[in-house]
C-alpha cells in the first residue's frame, strides 16, 4: 500500500521551481501577474479547483485596514487552488508569495539573477536565482506536497487551499486581498525561509520618511547656510539611541537575534549641486515594531525621538524635521504558543528529520500578522532557506531543505486534513 509520500515527485518539484525562478516577478511589473497566471494554469492542470480573480488594487487601498504598498500596480491577480475533502475536517491554508525584490547591482551576481543555476557548495546542492530563497522554493514545496496527496488518492476530511499571493514584499496586498475575497481557514503554514525551524511570531516593520530642512548658500560661504546633511546627523544619532533602548529588553521569542527590532535608514537623498550647501534632505527607513506593540504607539515613539532631537538644536527647533509614514506598514503578529498548528508542524518535522525544530520569532514583518490579526487564522512560518540569503546577490536555497519541507508538508496535510 502506497502513502502520499510515495507520490512526492522531487524531480517535478525541481522543474516547477526552475520555471518559477525564470519569471522575473518583481513587485509592480507585468511578470508579477505572469507568475500568478502560470500557477493558475498549472494548478488547474493538476486537477485542483482553481479560483483566479483580478484584485481591485485601487479599491483596496481605500480600505482603512490596507497594509500599505510601495510600488505602483496597474494590475494584480489573486489565485487559490483547493484540494477538497468531504467537509468534516479543518481547512489548511498554505500561503506563499510569488513577488520578488529587484536584483540590485547585477555585477554583484555571478550570473543573470533570473536564470536559475545549480551550484555545489561543500556537497550541498544549491539553486541560485532571485526569489529562490524568498520564497519560490517554499511555493514549489507546498505545491509538490498537495500534488502528492492528490495523486495518492487518499480521502481527506478537511481541505487544503494553496494560495499564491503578490505584494508581500511591500506591504501584503495579496494576502489582504485574499482575506477580503473571503478565503478563510482554520490553520495556515507560510513556507517562508526559516531553515526548517518554526516561527509563530514576527516583529513588525513600518516604512517612514524624514524630511530635514536646511538653508542653501554657496559652498564657499557655507557657514552662512545650514546643511541639511549635518542636521540629519543629529537626528540619526537620536534614532540610534532609540533603537538601543527598544532592544534592551525583548520578548524571549526574539532573544536569539542580536537586534530584534532594527531601525534602519535605507535611502538618503540630499543636494542638487556639489558647490551648494544642501537645503533639504530626505531619508527613508524601516522601523521595527515589538511583539504585541501597538503600531500607533511605535510611531509615536519614533516621532518623539525626532522631535526631541530637533528641540535640542537651535536651527531644527524653529525648522523641525517632518516624519511621514508611507509604503509597507507591517504590524507585529503572533500565534498563541499552544496552537495546534505549532504542535502539528513540529510533529511532522520530527517524524521526517528525527529531530525537533527550533521555535522563535522573526525580526521582520510578514503576512502572518494579516492572517492571524485580520483573518483569525492561526499561522506559522516554516520553510526552506536561510533568510540571510534573501534579497542578497546570488540568493540561493539548499535543495535538500526544499525536499524536506515538501515531505513535511505532505505529512502535515494528511495529519491536519486526513
Amino acid at each position: 500500500m502506497t502513502t502520499p509520500l510515495d507520490h512526492l515527485d522531487l524531480a517535478a518539484m525541481r522543474q516547477d521551481l526552475m520555471t518559477l525562478l525564470e519569471i522575473p516577478s518583481m513587485g509592480g511589473t507585468p511578470a508579477e501577474v505572469e507568475v500568478q497566471e502560470h500557477l493558475a494554469r498549472s494548478w488547474r492542470d493538476d486537477g485542483l479547483v482553481v479560483d483566479r480573480w483580478d484584485i481591485d488594487v485601487e479599491g483596496l487601498t481605500r480600505d482603512p485596514d490596507f497594509p500599505g504598498m510601495e510600488v505602483e500596480r496597474l494590475a494584480a491577480v489573486g489565485v487559490t487552488a483547493t484540494l477538497a475533502g468531504d467537509g468534516s475536517g479543518p481547512v489548511l491554508l498554505l500561503n506563499g508569495h510569488t513577488d520578488v525584490v529587484p536584483p540590485g547591482d547585477r555585477d554583484a551576481w555571478t550570473g543573470d539573477p533570473f536564470i536559475p543555476r545549480e551550484r555545489d557548495v561543500d556537497g550541498q546542492d544549491r539553486l541560485v536565482a532571485r526569489g529562490s530563497c524568498d520564497m519560490k522554493a517554499g511555493v514549489a514545496a507546498m505545491w509538490a506536497a498537495t500534488r502528492a496527496v492528490k495523486r495518492s488518492g487518499i480521502a481527506l476530511k478537511g481541505s487544503v487551499v494553496l494560495a499564491a499571493v503578490v505584494g508581500e514584499e511591500d506591504g501584503g496586498l495579496g494576502t489582504f486581498a485574499l482575506l477580503r475575497h473571503g478565503v478563510t481557514a482554520d490553520v495556515c503554514v507560510i513556507p517562508e525561509p526559516t531553515g526548517l525551524d518554526i516561527m509563530p511570531a514576527n516583529g513588525g516593520a513600518l516604512t517612514f520618511r524624514i524630511t530635514v530642512p536646511g538653508l542653501a548658500t554657496h559652498a564657499s560661504r557655507r557657514t552662512e547656510g545650514v546643511s541639511a546633511i549635518e542636521k540629519f546627523t543629529l537626528i540619526l544619532a537620536a534614532l540610534q539611541r532609540l533603537e538601543a533602548r527598544r532592544n534592551a529588553d525583548v520578548d524571549p521569542l526574539m532573544s536569539r537575534w542580536p537586534l530584534a527590532y532594527p531601525l534602519s535608514i535605507g535611502t538618503i537623498h540630499s543636494g542638487d549641486w556639489a558647490s551648494t550647501v544642501p537645503d533639504l534632505l530626505t531619508a527613508e527607513g524601516r522601523f521595527g515594531v515589538a511583539l504585541g506593540e501597538n503600531v500607533d504607539d511605535a510611531r509615536a515613539e519614533l516621532q518623539s525621538a525626532v522631535a526631541d532631537a530637533c528641540a535640542a538644536d537651535p536651527w531644527l527647533r524653529h525648522n523641525p524635521a517632518r516624519v511621514t509614514w508611507w509604503g509597507g506598514q507591517f504590524a507585529s503578529g503572533m500565534t498563541p504558543l499552544d496552537s495546534s498548528i505549532i504542535a502539528e508542524v513540529e510533529r511532522a518535522h520530527r517524524e521526517f528529520t528525527g529531530k525537533a525544530p527550533l521555535l522563535y520569532g522573526g525580526p521582520y514583518g510578514s503576512d502572518l500578522r494579516l492572517l492571524m490579526g485580520l483573518g483569525g487564522i492561526q499561522t506559522v512560518q516554516y520553510g526552506p532557506g536561510d533568510a540571510a540569503a534573501a534579497h542578497a546577490p546570488d540568493e540561493y536555497v539548499d535543495m535538500a531543505q526544499v525536499e524536506a519541507c515538501a515531505a513535511v508538508l505532505t505529512s502535515l496535510i494528511v495529519e491536519v486534513c486526513g
